[in-house]
């Protein structure tokens, strides 16, 4: 997992309350089950005008001009700007593997579905939670300003806005840990590998027979 520290990014406004995951990526594209290969069907049925499928070729198909995503002035864009309850719905870890492969590192919203919010920490996805006002400033300076970018810092948990604004955010000390070090479940685990390839030597000694 690619570590998260500072983060420089365009942001793009998802000006919609009660995303599900079924609109972040769609349930035919469950049947896969790589984590990668994801960013071009994010939000499928309202990106394009036609229906997305596993391993597709996205290039020549018809797009929705009027959804931001589309939109020239939000190409590139790294920051997710969202309304509240973003990642509703199923408990799909697609969702947020679609939101990293489409260049999002980080989501910004008053508040997320549990487990969305979860996967995203185990992805290398920073999800910040903000007060609605604030939320509700970022959109209006983001509509209102073409190539509106925010700063991100992690460690120090700021984001400071063009004008020179800086907003605090929270986080769990031990998500930002792993955030900041680039630690997935399975990083965590290996660390400890001496300690469990100890174990599984004394067990073998003490109950062979398990061996």
């Amino acid at each position: 997992m690619q570590a998260f520290t500072t983060l420089n990014g365009l942001v793009a406004p998802m000006d919609r309350a009660n995303v599900d995951t079924d609109a972040i990526i769609p349930k035919q594209f469950l049947k896969s089950i790589k984590r990668t290969g994801y960013g071009p069907f994010l939000f499928d049925e309202w990106r394009y005008e036609d229906r997305g499928e596993p391993e597709m070729d996205c290039t020549n198909r018809p797009k929705r001009a009027d959804f931001v995503l589309n939109q020239p002035r939000y190409q590139g864009a790294q920051i997710l700007l969202a309304r509240e309850n973003f990642g509703c719905g199923s408990s799909r870890e697609h969702a947020p593997w679609a939101i990293l492969g489409y260049g999002f590192a980080c989501v910004i919203a008053p508040s997320f579905a549990d487990i969305f919010f979860n996967n995203c920490f185990k992805n290398g996805i920073l999800p910040i939670v903000l007060d609605d006002a604030v939320v509700d400033r970022l959109f209006a300076d983001c509509l209102a300003n073409e190539g509106f970018s925010l700063e991100i810092d992690l460690q120090s948990q700021t984001i400071r806005t063009p004008s020179g604004q800086s907003i605090s955010f929270e986080v769990d000390a031990f998500r930002k840990h792993c955030l900041l070090n680039g630690l997935d479940d399975i990083a965590l685990t290996l660390a400890q590998a001496d300690t469990i390839r100890q174990f599984e030597n004394n067990r073998s000694h003490a109950a062979p027979w398990l061996s």
